[in-house]
């Protein structure tokens, strides 16, 4: 069986202190970042037209595909929030954060 790139072997609910330290760890400098909403790691992105918007999408679509782990996608006009839940465990693992970060690096 292949295994995704970059993809953690084993997905375990992560502990609160665990959330709280790979979410400074993930937000860094950031003043918008990340947040932790009804158990999910969510950030919502601006574009300036649809068709951005789309292109980001399909990005985040490929790279979860790859990852082997899929976010929820809620998307308007010039807007895209993503979010993250390992539903195996309904809760954070460390899968959500790696592709939270892959995500953020799509746009850097």
């Amino acid at each position: 069986m292949n295994t995704p790139m970059d993809a953690p072997k084993a997905r375990t609910a992560l502990t609160a202190t665990q959330v709280i330290t790979r979410l400074t760890q993930l937000n860094g400098e950031r003043a918008q970042g990340w947040r932790v909403i009804d158990g999910a790691l969510e950030k919502s992105f601006d574009f300036a037209d649809f068709h951005q918007t789309m292109a980001f999408v399909n990005a985040v679509a490929f790279m979860a595909h790859r990852q082997d782990h899929h976010p929820e996608l809620l998307l308007s006009y010039g807007r895209c929030t993503v979010r993250w839940q390992t539903h195996d465990v309904a809760a954070l693992s460390a899968s959500d954060f790696l592709c939270a970060a892959k995500v953020d690096a799509l746009l850097d």
